[in-house]
């Protein structure tokens, strides 16, 4: 059987090059999407995270739609492009792993040829343990007889090779590879019980199959792997332990997050304690990415507390394409759930003449406290609020479910303890993190009670973090900010609290910071007035807007803060 027919157009190959490589992209999509259904239906967990085969295709197809967005010049933009493409791509916990795979691949050849038209032999070993080695340092608990250990054996099985020719490489790591794949169930006892290889590894199989087809100019066959498939049962339908962790977590959570490596790490040990199977794997590659800059993190992880996960989230940094699977959903659980109770932490229902949810959110000014009250929130006026403050707003809205939007960084520890507090009492309260009012408008749009309560609480966070806020401050005193000196009653412009702009006209500086911010992208641009910005200077930016950036919608209200003469949200 030919698993690679079109992709596989020429050859053999010497070294590979930007051609080489997207063909190697090419018939691996080709050959994953030719087994996809066998993969899915390895699966022999009775709680999977997504399907394997399809979670594969999904990555690949993700990464191969960035290399070919453009022309691609040489090997190491090919390597970019695939590599971030995947990892921006990447679903589930396979999805991740083998892009991290070739983000390895990438890291290496980039630092060993940078500049150079091709990557040879040698920097295919080395690549392979690179490769290897990225995929285990992205897991945070790493599990034997997995696609860990497939792709070890594939970089040890040329790891003693010595100035061999690339067929003889690709072929010795697809050899190491398919037999890894074989060994798993020893390695698993999960996969010897249902009689099944590991499904992860066995899509990581047929992406060196799919290499060593391209170098050779023609298919090698399937792996052994694939061969014995036909004669194994299928997964689903027996019960089984995870692949990592225990089925105790019901949740699989993703999202994409924008942040700097320091607070990656403090949200590695966060996630650690909410759940397990948690993978966090950077876009940046290892020569681009200097301490301190932001990159974006492709972040999966098992938990029951979905909201308490996304906040985590919110506040390393912008999350954004959340997703969140109920692994019970679309799932027979009459059979092969060995007993174990499904988790539902969130189906809570409220008693009789309670109100069942209620969204309490700080308001800086009598405005925000009316828009907040037309969008069914309960406001609270001080700004900032004290814990007694919010801890008794919560109380007086009679529901036993509280969504908590702080609306400011320096509310966000008052609103944590405030929340600990009501849930001693009984209350179910979920903060989301919103750092400015827009950001909470933003959330109270998709706001829908009749949603689950932990439905709700992603919706809200997912449309806070998508919303990038902005604001006029004006300065007390001199200050040195990264946008240089400022003086007393300078109009200062900030993007997510960081100072960008510094004039001496408001609407100037208005103007400017919403050029910056739109140009980021963005349809829908929110304002809100407050106290110290003229009626003409609101019509100058209006007009800016509409004039410069004509398809954004715009929607302007009076808030009456003080702090701020603008606020400023870009969706």
């Amino acid at each position: 059987m030919r698993d690679v027919k079109d992709a596989v157009a020429e050859g053999p190959l010497t070294t590979i090059d930007a051609a080489g490589f997207h063909r190697w992209c090419a018939a691996s999509l080709d050959v994953l999407r030719r087994h996809q259904r066998d993969i899915d239906e390895l699966n022999v967990f009775p709680v999977p995270d997504g399907d394997t085969g399809t979670n594969m295709v999904a990555t690949v197809t993700a990464g191969l739609h960035a290399l070919e967005a453009g022309e691609v010049v040489d090997l190491s933009e090919a390597l970019r492009r695939f590599a971030r493409g995947a990892l921006l791509g990447a679903r589930g916990n396979s999805g991740v792993i083998i892009a991290q795979f070739f983000r390895g691949l990438a890291d290496s050849w980039l630092h060993r040829s940078e500049g150079a038209a091709a990557a040879d032999a040698s920097a295919v070993v080395i690549g392979l343990r690179v490769a290897a080695d990225a995929c285990r340092a992205a897991v945070a608990v790493p599990t034997e007889g997995t696609m860990l250990s497939i792709a070890d054996a594939a970089a040890d099985a040329v790891a003693r090779l010595g100035g061999e020719s690339l067929d003889v490489v690709v072929t010795a790591a697809c050899q190491g590879a398919s037999q890894a794949v074989e060994l798993s169930p020893q390695q698993l006892p999960a996969l010897a019980r249902a009689g099944v290889v590991d499904s992860g590894g066995f899509g990581l199989a047929l992406v060196l199959d799919a290499l060593v087809a391209v170098v050779c100019g023609e298919p090698t066959g399937r792996p052994q792997a694939a061969a014995d498939l036909e004669g194994r049962p299928r997964g689903g339908t027996g019960a089984a332990e995870r692949e990592t962790g225990s089925d105790e977590f019901s949740y699989e959570v993703q999202y994409l997050l924008d942040a700097p490596s320091e607070e990656v790490e403090r949200l590695r040990l966060r996630l650690t304690g909410l759940g397990d199977s948690l993978v966090v794997v950077g876009t940046g590659l290892r020569d681009e990415t200097r301490a301190g800059e932001h990159q974006t993190w492709n972040v999966h992880v098992h938990v029951n507390d979905v909201g308490a996960a996304i906040e985590a989230g919110i506040e390393a940094g912008r999350p954004h394409r959340i997703s969140v699977t109920r692994f019970a959903d679309g799932h027979d659980h009459g059979h092969g759930h060995s007993g174990t109770e499904e988790h539902a932490p969130y189906d809570t229902e409220p008693a009789a003449g309670e109100v069942s949810r209620a969204v309490v959110a700080v308001a800086g000014g009598t405005g925000l406290a009316e828009l907040f009250a037309a969008e069914g929130a309960h406001p609270v006026a001080s700004s900032p609020p004290s814990t007694h403050e919010l801890l008794t707003a919560m109380r007086s809205t009679g529901a036993a479910e509280v969504i908590l939007l702080p609306n400011e960084g320096s509310s966000q520890s008052v609103a944590d303890s405030a929340a600990e507090l009501a849930r001693a009492e009984g209350l179910h309260v979920s903060v989301v993190p919103t750092r400015s009012p827009v950001q909470a408008l933003a959330a109270l749009a998709v706001r829908e009670p009749s949603r689950r309560f932990d439905d709700d609480v992603i919706a809200m966070a997912e449309a806070a973090g998508a919303c990038r806020f902005g604001a006029l401050a004006v300065a007390a005193r001199v200050a040195l900010t990264t946008a240089g000196r400022c003086e007393p009653g300078d109009v200062l412009g900030l993007a997510e609290g960081d100072v960008v702009i510094i004039g001496s006209d408001p609407a100037a500086v208005a103007c400017e910071l919403l050029d910056r911010m739109c140009a980021a992208g963005g349809e829908l641009v929110t304002l809100v007035t407050g106290a110290g910005l003229s009626e003409a200077a609101v019509g100058r930016v209006t007009a800016h807007l509409a004039s410069r950036w004509p398809m954004v919608e715009v929607c302007c209200y009076q808030g009456g803060q003080r702090r701020n003469p603008l606020l400023v949200g870009v969706e």
